[in-house]
């Protein structure tokens, strides 16, 4: 049950929101996630809110104003192949429209299943 969070500055367009959040989750169905299963939240902020370096730690092209930080919480146990695959598959289906991939970073959190509770106050894991 992956949720998604991508960090930006405002303003943004929806079409590039939805581009980056598509891609997100075309990547995670890759690796088995129900298509169903699809959690996203946006959170835009001023220049004061949101500060990041352009350039560090390797960045080849400078970061701009459209910069997306993406927050993916995973279920523990997916191994770093599989987070290697999801990050590819972002990265191919981001470029393939234009989007410069030096203005992604992209981070993954395993939240141990104990503490997933989907709906209704069940923990389907615990």
């Amino acid at each position: 049950m992956p949720i998604v969070t991508l960090t930006l500055r405002n303003p943004k367009t929806t079409a590039l929101k939805t581009m980056v959040l598509d891609a997100v989750q075309a990547a995670l169905v890759g690796v088995g996630v129900d298509p169903r299963d699809r959690f996203h939240r946006v959170i835009e902020l001023g220049d004061d809110d949101f500060r990041y370096d352009a350039a560090f730690p390797d960045v080849r092209t400078r970061r701009t104003d459209d910069f997306v930080l993406v927050e993916v919480l995973l279920g523990a146990g997916r191994s770093v192949k599989v987070k290697k695959q999801v990050l590819a598959a972002i990265v191919e289906r981001l470029a393939a429209q234009g989007f410069d991939t030096e203005n992604l970073m992209v981070c993954f959190q395993d939240v141990p299943w104990e503490n997933w509770s989907p709906a209704g106050g069940r923990m389907p894991h615990g």
